[in-house]
């Protein structure tokens, strides 16, 4: 397989007099919505490109105010893939520079494969900036480790079947199976049917981060037993922007139950490795 060379290399990204931008496409992860939790690589991207494509209603738009005055600002939560990618396309053949900025991180249900298939098919050069991910920033904020020595070792990411079908060797009962830390997307809508699933596998009093708009000034987390998640987000009215953090490294968090103690063997003294005989 032969991977695409970079759009900007970091010289010509990181020059101090640098101001203008290969043409071609940057897609740049904004993160969950706090603008501090930006990459500095996305920083100078947005702070130097001719365009912004953006999605507005996942996009807080305080992380435009870094974009050059002069930018061109283009909102995408009202247009389909068929007028995005003909407006991304004709920008960079007209020798201009072009970010299409997602929430999150790019890669995770940002709807970019089919995006890079035509981007690649037209021949228009694109690159793809991480961003930090809800999962990410909900941890970080509840002060967690996902992956606890002797509890948990494995963080599933997915979501529920709606009117996006999860593939049936994916279905949530079946991953709920692993008893794993499972970050749960795109499923406030039916949370219900998602409650039902996990707790097939999970103990009912398994504690859940029921994380609304991570990162934003009105961001809200509410820790609660798995059998309760159904009732906060009725309860809460929550339809979107919600993810489901559900993991018994949550123990102890809140109140929810003894905190969890464990410890790694890479600090253990006992322990000897490379660089530490």
């Amino acid at each position: 397989m032969t991977v695409a060379k970079a759009v900007v290399d970091i010289d010509e990204l990181n020059a101090p007099d640098a101001h203008v931008l290969t043409p071609g496409v940057y897609i740049v992860g904004a993160g969950p919505g706090d603008p501090d939790l930006l990459t500095v690589k996305a920083q100078k991207l947005l702070a130097r490109a001719d365009v912004v494509v953006f999605a507005d209603s996942l996009v807080p738009r305080q992380i435009l105010q870094i974009v050059r005055p002069d930018a061109e600002v283009v909102r995408t939560a009202d247009k389909t893939l068929e007028e995005i990618l003909p407006l991304m396309v004709e920008r960079v053949r007209s020798h201009k520079s072009v970010i299409r900025l997602h929430s999150g991180d790019p890669t995770l249900y940002g709807a970019v494969h089919e995006q890079m298939q035509a981007l690649a098919a037209a021949e228009i050069p694109f690159e793809v900036i991480p961003g930090i991910s809800a999962f990410q920033a909900a941890a970080a904020k509840l002060k967690v480790e996902l992956t606890v020595p002797g509890l948990v070792q494995t963080i599933i990411l997915t979501r529920i079947s709606g009117r996006t079908q999860v593939p049936e060797a994916e279905e949530l009962a079946s991953l709920a199976a692993h008893q794993a830390s499972l970050c749960l997307y795109l499923s406030a809508r039916h949370i219900q049917a998602a409650e039902a699933k996990l707790l097939q596998h999970y103990p009912a009093d398994t504690p859940v981060a029921v994380c609304f708009r991570i990162g934003w000034p009105d961001e809200k987390i509410w820790i609660v037993p798995l059998d309760q998640i159904a009732a906060v987000t009725e309860q809460e009215k929550l339809i979107r922007t919600t993810m489901y953090l559900i993991s018994p490294a949550l123990r102890g968090v809140d109140g929810q139950g003894e905190g969890v103690e464990a410890r790694s063997r890479l600090y253990n003294p006992e322990h000897s490795h490379l660089f530490r005989p």
